[in-house]
């Protein structure tokens, strides 16, 4: 008699074959599910494998188009980092394939959903904080942190004994000695060889992303419009057809960002991350389209956002929402505010950005908004008398110099000299 249906998060790999393979030895039924978010994916060879392994039934679900638009875009209003460096490729899925199964498990009669995260990792946290709040009565089954699972697997070759075992198909090719996440918005490497922070990544680790070395000699312009703080348009010139091209769909102009960025060799990160429980990570990224169009969005609220809001969104909003999708809190409540803190500073960020992608670089190579230009070229110049009197500085500095000077006093007041 079966225990109850489980929909679990299928990869069609080993490590999610052999936990569907297990769930089903334990007595339980089998949603396989898998979310298209932009993977480089054979989902009927997958959908084909998990029946074979004896799934009641495969779910896949697109959540291409809700990713970009509910998830990714948002993202770069805020100009979401992680660390300086880090745009949150895989963070930013998480949230969208979480929805999208506790989604299946519901419309499917599941009591429980499974995964196949590591113990150690950020994603089992991610995904678990959401499956609790999206619905909390649900059982989560973490097969890596059960000790009846990982002692039973303690590592690859008992994975590979046991798939033999029960007949799932193993495809048999050169080992890559790390491993991968991918979504529209990047690739991951982690884990393997990476594991020593002082190993260059071999050339044909890369996958999206080309060398900028071996990138075309001559740079790609592309113009990038933003409504609102959103992309609304992108223009560029094919180089072999001589045709412009504009992408104007949210996935669209997505798609179109990270074709374009990745033939120029712009994305590519190798870094040493915080994780969430407290370890470093050493991970390398391919984060192409986030790249080209954060700096673009970047560069025009130089343009058009004013200067205290700006500051203020800087200290707060975009540190604490990176913050909070790293760490796996997107449905929380403090989540929830802080996203309604994004479109109100973005009201104003409408014009355009001109891009040049040469060899890995972004280089931006002019702006301009009809609507929304707070720069007023005659008050900024050094060479017109507009604006504000030269005599007006005066008073401000003898403002702003009040407690400078007090400052100054109080340390000659007791011998002590300021110092650099």
């Amino acid at each position: 008699m079966s225990k109850g249906k489980v929909c679990l998060a299928y990869s069609g790999g080993l490590d999610t074959s052999v936990i569907l393979a297990w769930l089903l030895e334990q007595g339980y039924e089998v949603v396989a599910f898998m979310a298209n978010v932009g993977q480089e994916e054979d989902f009927e060879a997958a959908e084909k494998k998990a029946l074979l392994v004896g799934a009641t039934k495969f779910v896949l679900v697109d959540c291409r188009e809700e990713f970009v638009k509910d998830v990714l875009f948002p993202a770069v209003q805020v100009n979401a980092v992680y660390e300086d460096v880090y745009l949150l490729g895989t963070s930013l899925a998480r949230p969208v394939i979480a929805k999208a199964q506790i989604d299946v498990a519901k419309q499917e009669g599941c009591f429980a959903v499974a995964h196949g995260c590591t113990g150690k990792g950020n994603d089992q946290i991610r995904f678990e904080l959401g499956f609790y709040a999206l619905k909390p009565d649900v059982k989560v089954i973490a097969p890596w942190r059960d000790p009846s699972f990982f002692n039973r697997f303690a590592g690859r070759k008992d994975l590979l004994a046991y798939a033999a075992e029960k007949n799932i198909p193993v495809v048999q090719t050169a080992s890559k000695p790390w491993s991968t996440d991918e979504n529209l918005a990047h690739i991951s490497y982690e884990a393997g060889i990476l594991e020593d922070p002082d190993q260059t990544p071999p050339k044909d680790m890369w996958k999206l992303i080309t060398d900028p070395q071996d990138a075309p000699d001559q740079p790609q312009d592309l113009d990038i419009v933003f409504e609102k703080g959103l992309p609304v348009k992108l223009t560029y010139k094919d180089a072999e057809s001589g045709k412009e091209i504009t992408a104007t769909t949210p996935l669209d102009i997505f798609l179109t960002a990270a074709k374009l960025a990745r033939a120029n060799g712009v994305g590519r990160i190798d870094i040493v991350e915080n994780r969430y429980i407290n370890l470093k990570s050493r991970g390398c990224y391919e984060q192409a389209p986030l790249s080209v169009l954060r700096r673009a969005h970047v560069d025009l609220e130089g343009l058009t956002l004013d200067k205290e809001v700006r500051h203020l969104r800087d200290q707060f909003v975009t540190p604490t929402y990176s913050r909070l999708l790293y760490n796996g809190s997107y449905f929380t409540p403090e989540c929830e505010y802080v996203r309604s803190m994004i479109q109100p500073s973005q009201n104003t960020v409408n014009g355009t950005v001109r891009l040049s992608l040469y060899k890995g670089n972004i280089i931006v190579l002019g702006r301009y908004s009809t609507t929304e230009n707070l720069y007023n070229a005659d008050e900024s110049s050094m060479d017109m008398l507009t604006g504000f009197e030269p005599t007006d500085t005066t008073g401000f500095i003898a403002i702003q110099a009040i407690r400078v000077k007090k400052y100054g006093q109080s340390k000659a007041d007791k011998g002590e000299e300021l110092t650099l």
